[in-house]
């Protein structure tokens, strides 16, 4: 592709193009998380656009540079607007951009809504198989009924063999229509409507919560099984002294204690980040354990880092490449080959 070319990628062409390849995913994930938590990265904080008046809708745009095996820069930019959903569309839109490292010139333009999903989804079941220890979850809750947790569950099938689900969201249509499409995803799996919150914390060793909240609503995880594991991808549905009752791991200590997340509430209140013990990449490096000990509850709380976004982006550039897919748009740049070129 000659350099002032722009590849454009549609979402069409990002699912054909990842389908089939979680663990592969997951993977990559792992390695991104690893050559971030060794400097290989450079990493802004998030900028959230907000609307005067409007505390649900937000637009979040993502900067990243990721070294080592990847050498890939870029940007996410994904909005979240929850009614959306009673619009009959998607809650998440985004597009990814990725740019040459050596000319800094865009490369391509992806879709970039089931990016972040399955980058999500990725993270979240990496981090399950790592702080279950390979143990099989038996029952997995989850809630919230949206595309993410759909993305989640069939991480979790494929990277830890998870094959009964129990399901919870304030809206039991909307449950029910996800039950309808995972059943016909994923086959062979054992799906059940839990009736309240409390039931599924009572029976699930594995919680995935990926709602929409914006305030935390659980105050208290008296009634998890001991050792139970909380993929807490949502930020902001664990209370602060839940989260300080908890062996907390994160992505990224600095970025996840920031935008009001749950464990950003947690340090406002004591002061300091002690409650958090270590990050995921710490546990892959064998710098930390995987857990505190064998009884205490684990809350996974990964903030969701641009390095992911553009380490899969780059997976599905290079599949692109080679498979010849996309839309090109040649010379997409507007300056020539020297400074005050027509």
């Amino acid at each position: 592709m000659h350099g002032d070319d722009l590849l454009i990628l549609s979402g069409e062409d990002v699912a054909a193009l990842l389908a089939g390849r979680e663990a592969e995913i997951a993977d990559i994930v792992g390695r991104a998380y690893v050559a971030h938590n060794t400097g290989k990265s450079s990493l802004p904080h998030s900028l959230f656009l907000r609307f005067p008046g409007n505390a649900a809708d937000r637009i979040i745009a993502l900067p990243a540079f990721l070294g080592d095996e990847f050498e890939v820069a870029g940007v996410k930019w994904i909005s979240s607007f929850p009614a959306n959903v009673q619009r009959g569309i998607a809650r998440a839109s985004a597009l990814l951009i990725l740019n040459d490292c050596t000319s800094g010139r865009p490369q391509a333009v992806l879709e970039g809504s089931l990016i972040s999903a399955r980058r999500t989804a990725a993270s979240a079941a990496l981090g399950a198989r790592v702080l279950l220890e390979g143990r099989t979850p038996g029952q997995v809750g989850l809630i919230g009924t949206g595309r993410i947790n759909f993305e989640i569950a069939r991480f979790l099938h494929s990277l830890i063999g998870a094959r009964s689900f129990l399901l919870f969201d304030l809206d039991a249509e909307r449950a029910g229509r996800f039950a309808g499409e995972l059943g016909s995803e994923l086959k062979e799996v054992d799906l059940k409507s839990a009736g309240s919150l409390d039931e599924v914390l009572a029976s699930c060793r594995l919680v995935s919560f990926a709602t929409t909240a914006t305030r935390p609503y659980v105050h208290d995880l008296s009634l998890c099984p001991a050792g139970a594991v909380l993929l807490h991808i949502s930020l902001r549905d664990l209370a602060p002294e839940a989260i300080m009752a908890c062996d907390n791991v994160v992505d990224d200590v600095d970025h996840v204690c920031r935008a009001e997340t749950s464990v950003h509430l947690a340090e406002q209140i004591t002061g300091g980040r002690d409650f958090i013990r270590c990050t995921l990449a710490d546990i892959l490096e064998a710098k930390a354990p995987a857990r505190r000990d064998d009884d205490s509850v684990v809350v996974f709380s990964p903030f969701g880092l641009g390095v992911l976004d553009i380490a899969v982006g780059k997976l599905v550039l290079d599949l692109a490449n080679a498979a010849g897919r996309g839309t090109r748009m040649p010379s997409f740049s507007a300056m020539g080959t020297g400074e005050f070129s027509a």
